[in-house]
Formats: structure tokens, C-alpha cells, sequence
């Protein structure tokens, strides 16, 4: 017979095996690969690890995937560490997941590949979105730490490369808990503003858990949405983060990237002067050119005593022609008038005669007249001619003067001692090196302040630091 307090409910037996499992089993690796995988509404994965010969049930609960950044999928072999119990409520057995990686690569090694090809997908690695950096930069945004080594090097290269840009820190943390939304809001800040010509987003080397803040998917895509061009420069040339793919322009370095953002001003006033050469050479060969074409026309143009020889003589050629004309005219009226005299001796040809005479007069006095106002319409298109002439060369001459004018104040704007003339002065130590900061000075040291005028040189007696 059986005792009657060996009899176990079945909801008693699977917690007594759920019991046994869990003490006498402990916490083990396991590898396999990921099939029937499921996610739930509440957050929580279930799914089957299987070999080739069989498989078990499996749950990751949503506080243990916080450590996961990689997408888990079917087929993926994976390694796990795994709690064994008995889900009594369906009477099953199943692993309970701590942790999970896959196999062959890195947990952030495989999150990076899948964020990489996912925005790749998407379109946020053309070049048809990178924006071109503006031929002017005033002010430049830098989104790095305030305490970090590297908003210095940018610094140092700007004022040694092109001192004329205003530079706005926009203050973040570039690692560790929070790093990515801090990031995130200085770029929307610095984008928002309206101030940057372009952004530069900083940060010295390390790990790839050291940068793992600019292979985050909310930065790529605040990245991708900024209306300002964003020069990513993060980490050391060998370092590639998801955000140097989305950035419209990547450099190798923190000081690499301030050097591919502004001009060298040597440069600059060496070009300068180049362009003001040329300027110069052009406008003495537009000059010349517009002098010989002058001379040209001067040869064109015949000058008023020859035209009134042409026509005087042209005068006189008429003069003979009509002479010749009217006395052919006479003859041949004086035969008629003999033809008609002889035909009416009943008439008087007094009368015809003086009619003759009158006619003759009348185009006589008409061909004077027609000769003079062709002289005149010569004369006054002449006139023109040479009043027209001489506004050209006017006009030409004062916007040649004009352009000159604008390249020399240009290059007054450019002068350093003018903007020295402003206010401003140039701080050195004894090794002629510029001051730019209370930790390169020490007191009883000697300085030299650079003027517009002249120079002065003083004794440290006292370093006070902000």
C-alpha cells in the first residue's frame, strides 16, 4: 500500500522539479543557433536554441537586453549564458537568458554592420545629400568637451590659420551613460542657431565602446536632418564611426578638420597679391587695347578738311557738269527759241525767254542749297561721332578706376595691422611666442604687446585666472 503523504498535486511535483532543476543545475555557456524567434508586446524575446540534433525553449526578458546592441535574427549562431528552469505553468522546460553575443564577431561589431547597412539602405550615406562647405566662413560650430584636449588643438589651428573666424562651442560629453542625447541637443542647438557657417563634431581617440556615442542611430539622423554642412572628426584617422559615413565631409583628425575648414591666410594674401598683379596686367592690357582701337578709329575717321576738300572738289565737278549742262540747256533753247521765232514771228518770245531764265535760276539756287545741307549733315554726324567717342573712353576709364578702387579696400580689410587699428593687440613672451592662454606666462616674466603704433613691454606681476 501507499503512503498517503506521498501523493504530490501536479502544480506541487513541477514545483518540486522546477526546485531540483534550478539548485542542482547551474548557470551555463551555451551555443546554437536562433530559431522560432518571437517579440513580444511587452518587450520580452522567446525563442529555440538548436544543434543539429535537438532544441530548447528560451526567453530573454527586456532588462537583460539592455547590454545587446546587435539585432538578433533566425539563423544567427549565437552564444548564451543560461539559467535552466521549468516553466511550471506549461509544464516546460526552458533557459532563462543572461546574456547573449554572437558568434564570431563583437556584440558592437556586429551592432555597427547592421547600423551601417540599415542607413545605407536608406540613403543616408549619398553623396547626392552631402552639402558643400560655403566659399565664406565667418563662424564655425564645434560640438566637443569644454575641459578636452581637442577644442584646444582646433582653436590653436584656427587662430594660427585663419584668425579672422568666430568659433561656438556648443558644450557635450562625448562617452559614457547619457553621451548620445547630449550630443544630439548640441547639434540641433548649434544647427538651430543660425549662427554656424559650418558645424565640426570632435572627439579625441579611443575604443570602440569609447565612440560608441557617434555610432548611434539618433545621431546619424540628426546628422542626416541638419541644415548646416557637419565635419565629423572623431577619433584617430584609423577610427570610422556610423557618423563619419552620414557627415557631408569626414576628417582624420580634430586639427585635420579645422585646417580643411578655413584657408591658410598666408595663402590667402599670397593669392591676393596674385590677383591684384593679373588685376593689374589686365587692366594695362584692356587699356592698351582700348587705346589702339581708339587710334584705330582715329585713322577711320577722315578729318573735317579733307571731307571739305572731297566735297569742294566734288563742289566743282557738280559746278562743271551744271555749267556744261546749262549751256547745253541754252543752245538747245536758243535753237528752239530761233525754231519758234522763225515758226511765230507773230509772238514775242520775250516772254518765253524771261520764263527760261527764271527756271534756270530756280535750279541753280535749289543745287546750292542741296550741296550746303549735305556739308552740313556731314559736319554735325562728324560731331556726333567724335562726342560719342569720348564718353566711351570716359565710361571705360572710371570703371576700371572703380574695380581698382573695391580690390584695394578688400585688401586693406584683410591687412592685419588694420585690424590691429581697431583695438586689438598681439600678446608674446620672451621666445616671441603669442599668448593665448595664463598657464603659458609665469610672473616676473617679460611680455610684449604688439600695437597698431608700436609696441610695449611689460613685467607679470600678478596671474589671475577666470
Amino acid at each position: 500500500m501507499f503512503n498517503i503523504d506521498e501523493i504530490y498535486t501536479i502544480s506541487s511535483f513541477l514545483s518540486l522539479c522546477n526546485k531540483t532543476i534550478e539548485n542542482k543545475i547551474p548557470t551555463c555557456w551555451l551555443q546554437g543557433e536562433i530559431s522560432n524567434l518571437v517579440r513580444s508586446a511587452s518587450g520580452h524575446w522567446y525563442f529555440s536554441l538548436k544543434d543539429s540534433k535537438t532544441q530548447v525553449r528560451c526567453a530573454l526578458f527586456r532588462l537583460n537586453q539592455r547590454h545587446i546592441k546587435f539585432d538578433p535574427e533566425n539563423g544567427m549562431e549565437v552564444l548564451v549564458q543560461a539559467a535552466p528552469t521549468l516553466y511550471e505553468v506549461r509544464s516546460y522546460f526552458q533557459l532563462i537568458i543572461q546574456h547573449l553575443e554572437p558568434v564570431g564577431v563583437g556584440n558592437l561589431n556586429l551592432a555597427f554592420e547592421q547600423l551601417k547597412n540599415k542607413l545605407a539602405s536608406e540613403g543616408l550615406f549619398d553623396n547626392a545629400h552631402k552639402k558643400p562647405l560655403p566659399n565664406t566662413i565667418n563662424t564655425i560650430g564645434v560640438i566637443s568637451s569644454s575641459t578636452g584636449a581637442v577644442i584646444r588643438d582646433i582653436i590653436k589651428v584656427l587662430n594660427h590659420r585663419y584668425p579672422f573666424a568666430d568659433i561656438l562651442l556648443f558644450d557635450s560629453i562625448a562617452q559614457g551613460q547619457g553621451s548620445v542625447q547630449k550630443l544630439t541637443n548640441a547639434l540641433n542647438a548649434a544647427d538651430q542657431s543660425g549662427k554656424c557657417d559650418v558645424i565640426i563634431i570632435a572627439r579625441g581617440g579611443g575604443s570602440l565602446e569609447d565612440l560608441w556615442a557617434f555610432n548611434e542611430e539618433v545621431l546619424a539622423r540628426a546628422i542626416f536632418k541638419a541644415r548646416t554642412p557637419i565635419i565629423s572628426a572623431i577619433g584617430h584617422e584609423t577610427d570610422t564611426t556610423i557618423a563619419d559615413f552620414v557627415a557631408d565631409i569626414r576628417a582624420p583628425t580634430p586639427s585635420a578638420a579645422a585646417i580643411l575648414v578655413v584657408p591658410d591666410r598666408l595663402e590667402l594674401l599670397t593669392n591676393t597679391d596674385k590677383l591684384y598683379t593679373q588685376l593689374h596686367r589686365s587692366y594695362q592690357q584692356t587699356l592698351h587695347d582700348y587705346q589702339s582701337g581708339l587710334n584705330q578709329l582715329k585713322l577711320r575717321i577722315p578729318s573735317p578738311n579733307r571731307q571739305i576738300a572731297f566735297f569742294s572738289q566734288k563742289l566743282d565737278h557738280t559746278n562743271i557738269n551744271l555749267n556744261s549742262h546749262a549751256k547745253s540747256i541754252l543752245t538747245l533753247n536758243n535753237a528752239k527759241l530761233i525754231s519758234l521765232f522763225s515758226a511765230l514771228k507773230q509772238h514775242s518770245p520775250i516772254e518765253t525767254i524771261k520764263h527760261s531764265k527764271v527756271l534756270n535760276q530756280v535750279s541753280f539756287t535749289q543745287l546750292k542749297d542741296k550741296i550746303k545741307q549735305i556739308i552740313n549733315t556731314n559736319n554735325n554726324a562728324l560731331h556726333l561721332a567724335n562726342e560719342k567717342l569720348q564718353k566711351i573712353i570716359t565710361t571705360l576709364t572710371d570703371k576700371q578706376k572703380t574695380t581698382l578702387s573695391i580690390q584695394a579696400n578688400s585688401l586693406h580689410h584683410l591687412s592685419p595691422l588694420n585690424t590691429l587699428s581697431r583695438g586689438f593687440s598681439i600678446t608674446t613672451n620672451a621666445k616671441n611666442q603669442v599668448l593665448s592662454s595664463t598657464t603659458n606666462i609665469k610672473t616676473n616674466q617679460t611680455i610684449t604687446t604688439q600695437l597698431a603704433d608700436g609696441k610695449l613691454y611689460s613685467k607679470i606681476e600678478k596671474i589671475e585666472k577666470n
